[in-house]
């Protein structure tokens, strides 16, 4: 459990730094963005993936 914190809190501190740095995360193209009169909709669906697949990547090699 203490690796996984550890790994989490790292994960959060890079991602953090990137976002700072610029990284158009959340702002993809293939995001579903949707503005009808005052209302808006946003749904990151290939921010969604792009995050799955790097949590996925760093989770196989913590484990090994």
């Amino acid at each position: 459990m203490p690796r996984l914190l550890i790994a989490a809190g790292v994960v959060l501190i890079v991602a953090g730094l990137l976002l700072k740095a610029g990284l158009p995360l959340g702002r993809l193209p293939g995001d579903v963005i949707i503005r009808r009169g005052d209302a808006t909709f946003y749904f990151p669906i290939v921010t969604c993936i792009v995050v799955s697949v790097v949590l996925s990547l760093l989770m196989a090699v913590l484990r090994r």
